[in-house]
């Protein structure tokens, strides 16, 4: 497959998923003044902002890798359908979360945990992307094996600093979103340097 297609493809879905955050955002005259609706639901503006940053990010970091391949083989396509599952599951963990994350029960906590499965899903995908790029010479042109192994662990740093970043949000449920923008903050910089090709460098 032509990687325009997938890159069109991927576009699309990462549109879709990142207007739906907005539905959940919502004002209702019957419940009071607007400022104070607004400080009631912080919770679901708070979470709709980093949600709409992390599905931001990964459409750049997205271009930025297609970018530097020459070629989609068939289990690139199969790991990027396995990014965009957890993408689109954003704006329901997204909603979950910001309904829960005020209280302390044990329905935050299984919204905290639904939310950090999306992200944890997203890193896992990104990072078997990355690796597959850069060890079955997809790219542009190869790099050495030790850069290689170096950028790879360097952008899949998520794979660990998700679970943790769900494990602090299972102890206070806001410090999830706490945690989860100050890594997509992380992933807002170019994170992929191999050396090998000049790439689109994220904002």
């Amino acid at each position: 497959m032509d990687k325009g297609r997938l890159e069109a493809f991927s576009d699309g879905v990462l549109a879709v998923a990142i207007t739906l955050l907005v539905l959940d955002l919502h004002l209702d005259a019957a419940d009071g003044s607007i400022p104070h609706q607004l400080a009631e639901h912080w919770p679901s503006y708070a979470a709709y902002v980093v949600s709409f940053l992390v599905i931001g990010v990964i459409w750049i970091n997205h271009h930025s890798l297609l970018s530097r391949i020459a070629r989609v083989d068939r289990v690139l396509l199969f790991q990027n359908l396995f990014l965009l599952l957890f993408v689109t599951t954003m704006p329901f963990t997204t909603a979950t979360l910001a309904e829960h994350v005020g209280a302390s029960d044990a329905d935050a906590r299984w919204a905290v945990l639904l939310y950090g499965l999306s992200n944890i899903g997203m890193a896992v995908g990104f990072t078997a992307m990355f690796a597959r790029m850069v060890r079955h010479d997809l790219l542009v042109e190869p790099v050495d094996a030790a850069v290689g192994r170096r950028a790879i662990r360097r952008f899949g740093l998520g794979t660990l600093a998700y679970p943790a970043a769900t494990v602090v949000g299972l102890i206070w449920p806001p410090l999830i979103l706490v945690a989860i923008g100050g890594l997509a903050l992380y992933y807002a910089f170019e994170q992929t340097p191999t050396g090998d090709t000049p790439t689109a460098r994220t904002p």
